[in-house]
């Protein structure tokens, strides 16, 4: 008798063969939507009771659902060059070993950035032909050499770090906002952002920026990747005003409100160019909710802490795969996947090759998507250098525990609130790597219930995710460190460009100094 695994690969393979023979299959356009520290729990498909982003929720009714699925690292920066190189932080180097087991990102005065010899997704698809844009936060360095013109993209418009300020252009510039290699402005100056109201029209020009884009390349006939990196969930919140008080959830909604808004117009434009069949959407996070924002943070849903931890809440995000005619719609997917999957599986679906002269953690996708296959597989989560627990299958590891030192804890800054489990939510680092903290995430989302290791059920699983980290650090060359040093002169005092606006600022002179990470 077959079993409803049969008929979703007999009807996957239907549509692979119309697919083919409609001869869509060579060069499919492709759009990324990550957002900005918003959490598995903000859509109203993941249970968000107040039901109030329709679009994403018609874009799951009609794709793919993947309730596990993760960021390669519980903050923004290292998360993002793991999603273009589809590489650990720990390999592609963004990371710091200043100090053990410390978030790291790239603040402006960062001297790092992403390495050259990366080779990034967006070179890869540029040599099948594709036109690439980012649109939004780049956050992989904001030195010139680092940009994403660099990096195999051909358009940009957004910054290259966070939405932060205003600051005073004396000890502290502006953040720069770049159309392709020059800045044509700066927020807060240029790029209004209202810090008591949180208005802003960021969101509209990203949203519009997109569908120009759209529109040109569909024009052009032209395969296009369109990266869509808005940031407006990150602290300090925005939404323009016709979407300002217009939900439950205060200003936080507001912005979820207006970002729904802009993934429905952008859907939409595809299909009124007819091309909705010829591109692959992906909708994801770069990390987990901002627990610690409170109000001003999203939702990790039932679990654990939130971003900066490797707790499920720092790590899951809320994912969606969209494809009409390739992707059978209402589906849920159980595959263990990761954002770093959507380097191997572009590539796949581009018809070019991963790079062979590195380990590549990404996985191609392509028959969890069209078939609705479950990949085995580890998966690893990092803090700076260090591994912190390991998941495989229903069953997660904790190698190492902490939240944040409890110096930090008692001045306000709680990576949990709510949330405090005995042995679990530590403020010191704790080793458990002889003995794992075992917990069975299928039946325990939330990581409460620690199995006990005498028991039949910790000898019988602990052994084979032990295996996988032996076989993972075996097999594993840190790249060098890029987030180690910091030095002022570096800032966005003087951006290309600026000298056009009467925007150039005098910075210090260079004296670079290790970063600090307290996280």
């Amino acid at each position: 008798m077959a079993t409803v695994q049969d008929l979703i690969s007999a009807i996957s393979l239907v549509y692979l063969i119309y697919f083919v023979k409609s001869g869509m299959a060579a060069h499919p356009n492709f759009i990324i939507m990550l957002m900005d520290d918003m959490g598995w729990g903000d859509l109203g498909v993941y249970g968000e009771p107040n039901k109030e982003t329709p679009n994403l929720d018609r874009m799951a009714e009609e794709g793919m659902l993947f309730p596990d699925f993760y960021s390669a690292n519980p903050l923004c920066s290292p998360s993002r060059a793991a999603l273009m190189s589809g590489r650990l932080p720990i390999r592609n180097g963004f990371y710091s070993d200043n100090a053990h087991a410390r978030n790291a990102y790239t603040p402006q005065d960062i001297v790092g950035g992403i390495p050259d010899d990366e080779i990034l997704l967006p070179e890869i698809l540029k040599k099948a032909g594709y036109r690439n844009k980012i649109i939004g936060k780049w956050h992989l360095g904001q030195q010139p050499q680092y940009h994403p013109l660099k990096h195999g993209f051909d358009e940009w418009f957004g910054a290259p770090n966070c939405h932060f300020g205003p600051y005073d252009n004396k000890k502290t510039p502006n953040i720069p906002v770049y159309k392709d290699k020059q800045m044509i402005g700066r927020y807060y100056q240029d790029f209004l952002i209202d810090r008591e109201t949180g208005e802003s029209n960021l969101t509209q020009i990203y949203i519009q920026e997109a569908l120009t884009f759209i529109e040109s390349q569909v024009s052009s006939q032209e395969p296009f990747f369109l990266y869509w990196a808005v940031d407006a969930t990150h602290e300090p919140l925005y939404a323009s005003k016709p979407f300002l008080g217009t939900s439950r959830r205060g200003l936080y909604g507001d912005v979820v409100r207006e970002l729904d808004y802009g993934v429905g117009k952008i859907l939409n434009k595809l299909r009124q160019l007819g091309v909705q069949e010829n591109t692959f959407v992906f909708f994801s996070s770069d990390n987990g909710a901002a627990t610690y924002a409170k109000i001003h943070g999203g939702s990790n849903g039932p679990f654990l802490c939130g971003k900066e931890t490797t707790f499920e809440g720092g790590m899951r995000e809320p994912s969606i795969a969209w494809w009409p005619s390739r992707i059978i719609p209402g589906q849920v997917s159980n595959q263990l996947g990761s954002l770093m999957d959507l380097y191997s599986t572009l590539a796949s679906l581009a018809g070019q090759d991963i790079p062979t002269d590195r380990v590549v953690d990404g996985l191609d996708l392509t028959k969890v998507l069209f078939g609705n296959y479950e990949i085995k597989r580890p998966l690893f989560y990092y803090r700076g250098n260090e591994l912190m627990a390991v998941r495989l299958g229903e069953y997660k590891a904790h190698l190492w525990t902490w939240t944040n030192s409890v110096q930090e804890f008692q001045r306000g800054v709680n990576f949990c609130p709510g949330q405090s489990i005995e042995n679990v939510t530590t403020h010191d680092q704790v080793n458990h790597t002889t003995e794992p903290l075992l917990f069975h995430i299928g039946r325990d989302p939330g990581e409460k219930y620690i199995i006990k290791p005498n028991s039949q059920e910790y000898k019988d699983n602990i052994g084979s995710i032990k295996q996988a980290v032996k076989q993972h650090r075996a097999n594993l060359v840190p790249g060098k460190p890029q987030l180690n040093w910091c030095d002022k002169s570096v800032m966005n005092w003087s951006p290309p460009g600026c000298e056009k606006l009467g925007q150039c600022y005098n910075g210090p002179s260079s004296n670079p100094k290790k970063c600090v990470w307290p996280h």
